[in-house]
């Protein structure tokens, strides 16, 4: 597992009636204050589950709930049990 490498990976939360009343608000101020619990949800969730430095977060996607982070295989199939979460694929690359 030491030499595995890391992949990205797209991960989808679950229902969040939170998440749907902040995408709801169209406004400037709206659009902040979801990304801002977006990015802590996201990031909560990896810290709660994997040590620092094992994993880099790519980045919140706010219009699905989910986000892009690099990791192992191992840690995928970690997150794939999670309450929390709906979904973790493997990015595939287009050729």
């Amino acid at each position: 597992m030491a030499n595995e490498s890391k992949e990205v990976y797209f991960v989808f939360m679950n229902f969040d009636p939170e998440y749907e009343r902040l995408r709801a608000d169209r406004s400037k101020e709206g659009g902040h204050a979801l990304n801002a619990y977006l990015t802590k949800k996201h990031d909560m969730l990896l810290a709660k589950h994997f040590r620092t430095n094992t994993y880099i977060k790519r980045s919140s996607l706010a219009i699905v709930d989910g986000f892009a982070v690099e990791m192992i295989e191992y840690q995928a199939n970690l997150l794939r049990s999670a309450n929390e979460v709906r979904l973790v694929e493997k990015n595939q690359e287009l050729s």
